[in-house]
């Protein structure tokens, strides 16, 4: 699993594995979702980050296992 944030293009991507993807859907503004060959959501991305997250807090990524 990957987490990137570009600042130039305000967004975040998170890609769930390394399958090919054959498909994408935008399912909320700003939100898209890229799907592999068995329809399954192998990445998340989200546009337009600077306007849903304070830039100063995207560095403090915190992971949660529960």
């Amino acid at each position: 699993m990957k987490l990137k944030v570009d600042r130039e293009s305000d967004a975040l991507y998170l890609r769930l594995d390394e399958s090919r993807i054959v498909d994408s859907e935008e399912v909320s503004p700003g939100v898209v979702l890229d799907f592999n060959e068995l329809d399954e959501v192998v990445g998340v991305e989200i546009l337009r980050l600077s306007k849903r997250v304070a830039m100063g807090d995207i560095s403090k990524v915190s992971l949660e296992t529960v």
